[in-house]
């Protein structure tokens, strides 16, 4: 298996690192409104919550190239290949959860209009005011 040189500057000494790390605790947080809002489809909060799974597995298959092959993930295309694939999932899940399941159902008579204004009722008080 061929492994690529490693690039220089780009390791476990990045000085990038600790904001890489200090970037999760918005995401965690926007995961813990989101869930008790509960303002977005499950299947969505899923694919959000499979986001933060495949960055615990670009770090595991980080630190397997690091160690095994003594190069960076970028380097090592099988690690890499994998764990850009688990992103693509929970893309797929997130885009099957914000509507994508609309195209996926069997219900035929529901198909046939065009219109969707009658699919979410208008709520007025959901509208703000841009200006002050």
């Amino acid at each position: 298996m061929a492994v690529a040189e490693p690039t220089p500057g780009c390791g476990v000494n990045d000085p990038a690192a600790p904001l890489f790390a200090l970037s999760l605790l918005p995401y965690l947080l926007f995961l813990w409104w989101a869930w008790r809002s509960q303002r977005f489809p499950r299947l969505a909060l899923l694919g959000f919550a499979l986001t933060l799974l495949f960055v615990v597995i670009t770090i595991a298959a980080a630190l397997v190239a690091q160690v095994r092959y003594d190069a960076e993930l970028a380097n090592v295309d099988w690690l890499h290949g994998g764990a850009e694939a688990f992103l693509s999932l929970s893309n797929l899940i997130l885009l099957l959860g914000f509507g994508g399941e609309q195209l996926l159902r069997a219900d035929t008579k529901s198909n046939r209009s065009n219109d969707d204004s009658q699919d979410v009722p208008f709520d007025p008080s959901a509208c703000r005011r841009l200006s002050p």
